[in-house]
């Protein structure tokens, strides 16, 4: 069954489909949930409720633009609307007051190919939910900061603020990860 087909089965509910569906897009949709999950059991349950949204909704994707495009877009939204529900998207002030001191950037480049992309996702992981997301979405997912502000609701100096933020602590991060392995 190709793509067109495990679609027009989808929207018609057939559970081959959407079985097919599922296993064919299920591993690069749990990435994306990883993301923006602070663990992996958060990540499989935000997998679940997508692929519940995708399948609700499948009969509004009118075949214009790439199939796996619409699909990543609303796990993002589905994403971000569970961030919203648990209003972890705006950090307070406290949450900055010591800010590290931003990494010389030939020393972060000479530095990244020493950390796993677990380890790095890991340190994603753990910035507070506002500075990991909009850093997903400006750096992973190549949205705008004019984009990210209205996805989010929240101004475009709010996004770019969080992103540096959110580049600062990772770059202190990886500085003191790269030290211990010394």
């Amino acid at each position: 069954m190709n793509e067109l087909q495990m679609i027009a089965g989808c929207k018609e509910q057939k559970r081959e489909a959407q079985k097919m569906l599922y296993e064919a897009y299920s591993r690069k949709m749990y990435g994306i949930c990883l993301r923006y999950s602070s663990d992996s059991d958060a990540a499989q349950d935000l997998l679940q409720d997508g692929f519940i949204k995708v399948f609700a909704n499948i009969s509004s994707f009118q075949g214009k633009g790439s199939f796996e495009g619409w699909l990543k877009r609303v796990f993002i939204n589905k994403a971000l609307e569970n961030l919203r529900k648990k209003k972890h998207l705006i950090q307070s002030s406290e949450d900055v007051q010591n800010l590290p001191e931003i990494v010389d950037e030939s020393t972060e480049d000479d530095q990244l190919y020493k950390i796993s992309e677990k380890e790095l996702l890991n340190m994603v992981q753990e910035l507070p939910k506002g500075y990991s997301t909009v850093f997903n979405l400006y750096a992973i997912e190549d949205y705008s900061h004019k984009e990210i502000a209205d996805m989010l609701g929240i101004n475009e100096g709010t996004s770019r603020s969080q992103y540096v933020r959110a580049r600062q602590i990772l770059q202190e991060k990886i500085k003191q990860y790269v030290n211990k392995q010394m």
